[in-house]
């Protein structure tokens, strides 16, 4: 605290100041830190590197303006490579809206969501990274070869399993 001659207290605030207020309660540096504040009222540790950017509201470099960052910050390939997803999506929540109907419906909705998880894996083979959407989690062998599995397993059980009569 500093008195500004005129009856008011105002804080010095550095960033050492101001997180070892924040953690402790106290104003001012860290106990074990001395010497006199900087003279623009700021710490060495507060003040950017020359040459470097002062933050994320520093501005764009030479030639590039905001919206062409906030354009490549976007997921890569839009909204229209998320029809892939949405397409199985649709088929495996059909497949369960089957398989809720009672157990007539198990074996073809079972049958449904196998199908579905066969045409996200063929997606995820055929297409790129950037069109496969969410449907590209890993590495593009991994995806497929779990999805497949899946698919599998899934097809296996809706043959095997008995129809009730």
């Amino acid at each position: 605290m500093r008195d500004l001659g005129n009856g008011s207290v105002a804080a010095s605030l550095d960033a050492t100041g101001l997180v070892a207020s924040a953690l402790t309660g106290m104003a001012g540096p860290p106990a074990g830190q001395s010497g006199p504040p900087h003279p623009m009222g700021q710490s060495r540790a507060a003040r950017p590197l020359a040459g470097r950017p002062a933050g994320p509201l520093a501005g764009a470099p030479a030639g590039e303006s905001r919206r062409g960052r906030a354009r490549r910050a976007g997921p890569p390939g839009g909204a229209r490579a998320q029809l892939p997803y949405l397409i199985v999506l649709c088929g495996v929540i059909a497949g369960l809206a089957l398989i809720w109907q009672g157990a007539h419906y198990i074996r073809p909705g079972t049958l449904t969501v196998a199908g579905a998880l066969f045409v996200a894996a063929t997606a995820r083979l055929i297409l790129p990274e950037q069109r496969a959407g969410l449907l590209a989690s890993r590495r593009r062998s991994i995806d497929v070869t779990a999805l497949a599995i899946l698919a599998v397993g899934l097809l296996v059980a809706g043959l095997v399993l008995p129809i009730p009569w």
